[in-house]
């Protein structure tokens, strides 16, 4: 707001405020009370009184919340839900439509045509009722940053992200160049921004040249070799432009639940570069979350939507950030269990029994993460 200028007196008024301010000073300098002003002396309104010498602070917005989901496909078991895109994700979509903002990770090229990438053991591909699915679900935005992003080759991918052009779901972590493939989507919420990434710290080795993004070559973003550079400089970027900066990683090893051993150095990378929150998957499996200072960093948040539902694999869960100016301030973990492909949140002592196990794998795996922010 800008401070209001004062409007001039009029004569008369400004000598009868001139008069009651002398009556009140002599009062003061003999150590009496103030006199009552009489009847015709006029007192200086509020809009002749001097103006503040600052401008009042801008609104700086209000908390928002993000929930988290981790890998998400449709092949198997899953395919025939997509004949009711509306229910396809089942009872989860109330905890994902409940904050104001919904991300997962789309672990499937969204493309009914392409080809199969070369010696590689599982291939995932839906058709775009799968965005559809995920838009019904709650979901606003997913990372196609992952080992399975271009199951069919550029033209899966330019399908990918042309199915994602017609949806309301931002898909992120991929573009027809490394420019795009670097680039978050961007919200408003509450009257903050946030900047959102994806990004692949997982690919096969013998596909990495070709589907990492490059200055005119279709492909993912990527935190592989000399590419880990590039994403924490994009993350700086957007830190010094955006309120908040959120990083969703392909990260972990298959059926671990601790982290690999340059996963927490590249999550401090990220951090001090400016994310607020750094989460991800790939393990199939849950692994530790927690607070690194006021970011938060989710090791894997396991399947989600996936055919693997039995044991370990099985177990999953809505990861609930609230967000203030660059800030996490609260977390929330919500457990579930897989069935029939879909996630079903757990309740009464089955949650509270997940809750404590996957708390407890923070100091199974020596992290320092804690569970407030410092």
């Amino acid at each position: 707001m800008q401070p209001v200028s004062p409007r001039p007196l009029t004569r008369t008024a400004a000598s009868a405020a001139t008069l009651a301010l002398l009556l009140f000073a002599a009062a003061c300098s003999s150590g009496d009370e103030a006199p009552e002003q009489n009847e015709g002396a006029v007192a200086p309104t509020d809009e002749s009184a001097s103006p503040s010498t600052s401008a009042e602070p801008e609104d700086a917005g209000e908390p928002f919340t993000i929930a988290f989901g981790g890998d998400v496909m449709f092949e198997g078991v899953l395919e025939p839900r997509l004949a009711d895109p509306q229910t396809a994700l089942g009872p989860v979509s109330e905890q994902l439509s409940a904050a104001d903002l919904a991300m997962v990770n789309l672990e499937t090229a969204v493309t009914e045509g392409g080809t199969p990438a070369p010696n590689k053991a599982y291939t995932f591909r839906a058709p775009s009722s799968a965005l559809e699915a995920l838009e019904a679900a709650g979901v606003d935005v997913a990372s196609i940053a992952n080992n399975h992003g271009m199951d069919y080759g550029v033209d899966g991918l330019t399908d990918t992200l042309e199915n994602g052009e017609a949806s309301p779901v931002e898909l992120v972590g991929a573009g027809n160049n490394a420019e795009e493939a670097y680039t978050p989507h961007v919200a408003e919420v509450n009257g903050q921004s946030v900047a959102m990434f994806g990004a692949a710290d997982v690919l096969d080795d013998h596909l990495i040249g070709a589907w990492t993004a490059g200055e005119d070559k279709p492909g993912l973003a990527s935190t592989k070799g000399e590419m880990r550079q590039r994403m924490v400089t994009a993350v700086s970027e957007a830190a010094a432009e955006y309120d908040n900066v959120v990083v969703f990683l392909h990260w972990g090893l298959e059926g671990s639940h601790c982290p690999l051993p340059h996963a927490p150095s590249l999550a401090q990378e990220l951090v001090d570069a400016g994310a607020t929150a750094v989460v991800g998957g790939h393990a199939h499996v849950l692994s530790a979350g927690g607070f690194m200072g006021d970011s938060y960093v989710h090791y894997g948040l396991g399947n989600f939507v996936f055919y693997n539902f039995d044991g370990p694999t099985a177990e999953t869960g809505v990861l609930t950030l609230t967000f203030d100016q660059g800030s996490v301030t609260q977390s929330d973990w919500a457990p579930g269990q897989i069935q029939g492909g879909i996630p079903v949140p757990y309740e009464g002592q089955a949650a509270e029994q997940a809750t404590q196990t996957w708390v407890d794998m923070r100091a199974q795996c020596g992290l320092p993460l804690t569970g407030s922010p410092a």
